[in-house]
């Protein structure tokens, strides 16, 4: 079982940039903000596990 974490970069409309954070990468994910938790903002930051995204304090 893997965990990646990630910085919500921008958010444009049904869609939200992720940049992964526990690794150098300058690379943007593109995810829907369907498979993203409700409350997320520009900053807010996640960790992906079990093909689920979490809000990280």
């Amino acid at each position: 079982m893997e965990t990646w974490y990630y910085e919500v970069v921008s958010i444009d409309g049904d869609y939200a940039n992720l940049k992964r954070t526990d690794i150098e990468s300058d690379d943007l994910k593109l995810v829907a903000r369907a498979l993203l938790p409700p409350e997320i903002m520009e900053g807010s930051r996640l960790k992906y596990e079990l093909m689920q995204y979490f809000m990280v304090e």
